[in-house]
């Protein structure tokens, strides 16, 4: 009888959760490490999740999770700044007739169906630990780690996130850099009607939407143009918000009421990255947000990083062999789908940020999310 293959999957998040479920379940040893002690339990305030991302939940085996606490809707609106509807489009089913076309939730109950998913299947987990040195040969990795051990293993996935230091400690250069804008981003109750994302271009933001993520909450969020996070302290945060949301008609009055305590708001730059040529090096290969990233004007990252580990977890699971092939193979047949969705967030972010009012956005959204109908 074989021993079974050995993984190393640094970070917890969507994408080293991910590869971690479906590894376990095709019987592979997997240690999952993870920086934080809370295993970011309780990070985020809200997601939508398009079709093609909950494909891959499914394949996870928690899309009933998934579907019991989000909030699911068809269709986004365009508004002006005072609330006045003028389109609603349909949205594309990305992830098949099947599922809805988006899926909004809150970002920590999303979490812990994946914790709980990844405790269940057998995984060895270590919080509060950073992989520290890895030592490569041919056949594998000699890591140690924070807390003093030192193990062996087949292959390294390095899923540590937008500044990986995995990515880092095996020489690929690449660094995440803003694209000018940032975004402030609230949980919140959910006023009654309010049953799909509308978004309004224009006014003191560039762009103010919201995202219904349950029976009775939302997550609301504004974008304007980058700042100096120092001159912005952190007791400041919601009545910054507030200061640009109440300019904002239709059900933004009902939101704006409950921007009150600045611990509840997030503030975030906009970042982009695109590791070009190869997402490994050796014995360590990159998923998600540690090759790539992309703002959130089409609400791909965590998608993109869950179509990663599918693709992933399928090409080890199915090959005999682990080599610079396997791996290289497994770049090419992401970055093909990875690179346009990053040059059209980024391209509509930038339209926004240059004021370009006769940018075709409808026909680049829309030609990106056909695009990602398709299987990863």
């Amino acid at each position: 009888m074989s021993t079974p293959r050995t993984v190393l999957v640094v970070g917890g998040g969507a994408a080293g959760n991910a590869v971690t479920i479906l590894l376990r379940r095709a019987g592979l040893t997997v240690d999952l490490v993870e920086a934080k002690d809370d295993w970011n339990a309780t990070a985020g305030s809200g997601i939508t999740l398009q079709g093609n991302a909950l494909r891959v939940l499914r394949e996870l085996g928690v899309w009933e999770q998934v579907e019991a606490s989000g909030f699911g809707f068809g269709s986004v609106g365009i508004t002006t700044p005072d609330g006045t509807v003028l389109h609603v489009q349909d949205d594309l089913r990305t992830g098949g007739d099947d599922l809805p076309a988006t899926v909004g939730m809150q970002r920590p109950r999303l979490q812990q169906i994946l914790i709980e998913a990844v405790r269940a299947s057998g995984a060895s987990v270590r919080l509060g630990t950073t992989a520290e040195i890895l030592d490569q040969d041919s056949d594998g990795v000699h890591v140690r780690l924070s807390d003093g051990s030192e193990h062996r293993y087949d292959l390294v996935v390095a899923a540590d996130g937008l500044g990986s230091a995995t990515r880092a400690a095996i020489g690929i250069t690449d660094k995440p850099e803003p694209t000018g804008m940032a975004i402030w981003r609230i949980a919140a109750p959910r006023p009654a009607g309010l049953t799909r994302t509308d978004l309004a271009y224009g006014g003191p933001a560039h762009i103010a939407g919201y995202c219904p993520t349950g029976e009775t909450t939302l997550y609301a969020y504004v974008v304007e143009a980058n700042r100096d996070r120092a001159g912005i302290p952190p007791a400041s945060y919601a009545d910054e918000m507030r200061g640009l949301t109440r300019h904002y008609g239709g059900f933004w009055p009902d939101i704006t009421e409950h921007i009150t305590d600045p611990a509840k708001v997030n503030y975030t730059w906009f970042d982009r990255l695109l590791v070009e040529g190869s997402w490994h090096r050796g014995r360590v290969v990159l998923v998600g947000d540690a090759a790539h990233c992309c703002p959130p004007t089409l609400a791909q990252g965590a998608a993109l990083s869950l179509e990663d580990a599918w693709v992933l977890a399928q090409m080890l699971t199915g090959s005999d062999v682990w080599d610079d092939a396997l791996f290289q193979a497994y770049y090419e047949r992401r970055i093909a789908r990875v690179r346009p969705v990053v040059a059209a967030s980024v391209q509509i972010g930038q339209w926004q940020l240059d004021g370009v009012r006769d940018a075709d956005l409808p026909g680049l959204m829309g030609r990106t999310m056909t695009m990602l109908r398709e299987l990863p």
